[in-house]
């Protein structure tokens, strides 16, 4: 759908800069997706891998993030040998409600009530990053940190647009249960894509 070299904004990387690849397609259907127009694969041209590469290229970035849309939706086998065999890191940006494919430096797992993730999405999660839209997100993100690894980090986002109401909310969790992380997108406060 679209790429650019920008900052990365949220999660445990954010403030790094990183080169997004965003492909298009996504059956997930957030209500609060700031890029629903990546939903239809159909309405975006196919871009060879090797296309992608000099893109990347073009950049001095050494990190690459594939997003979306939901990536995993497309199999990642190539493209991700292609960028790491290039020197680029790799790393995923999911819901992880897909089969998973691609080999990953970092993998970053967004669950959504929308569609569930996959066992094997959690357990190959770095991190795990729930948007709180509601209350009733906090035992949903309990459901899947019970999932996840040891070693994997766990965040909590408000949500963009409720960000007013569900920050403090966020805030007080965290306080009462420090294996959780707050994830603000930062980007968005620097008005950077």
């Amino acid at each position: 759908m679209e790429e650019y070299y920008t900052i990365q904004g949220e999660g445990f990387h954010a403030g790094k800069a990183a080169h997004f690849l965003r492909l298009a397609g996504c059956d997930v259907g957030c209500v609060w997706c700031d890029v629903k127009d990546s939903w239809d694969a159909d309405k975006h041209p196919k871009i060879s891998i090797d296309s992608l590469l000099n893109m990347v290229e073009k950049q001095k970035a050494e990190t690459v993030v594939i997003t979306g849309g939901e990536p995993l939706m497309h199999n990642l086998d190539l493209l991700c040998e292609i960028l790491q065999g290039a020197g680029k890191k790799t790393f995923l940006e999911t819901s992880g409600a897909h089969p998973f494919s691609g080999s990953w430096d970092w993998v970053c797992v967004s669950p959504k009530k929308f569609l569930t993730p996959r066992p094997e999405s959690l357990s190959r999660a770095d991190e795990l990053k729930v948007v709180i839209y509601h209350p009733s997100d906090f035992k949903w993100a309990e459901l899947h940190a019970a999932q996840t690894t040891e070693h994997c980090l766990l965040y909590l986002q408000p949500e963009w647009t409720k960000i007013n109401e569900v920050l403090p909310l966020i805030v007080d969790y965290v306080k009462q249960n420090s294996k959780w992380k707050i994830s603000m997108q930062i980007h968005k406060f620097m008005n950077i894509p």
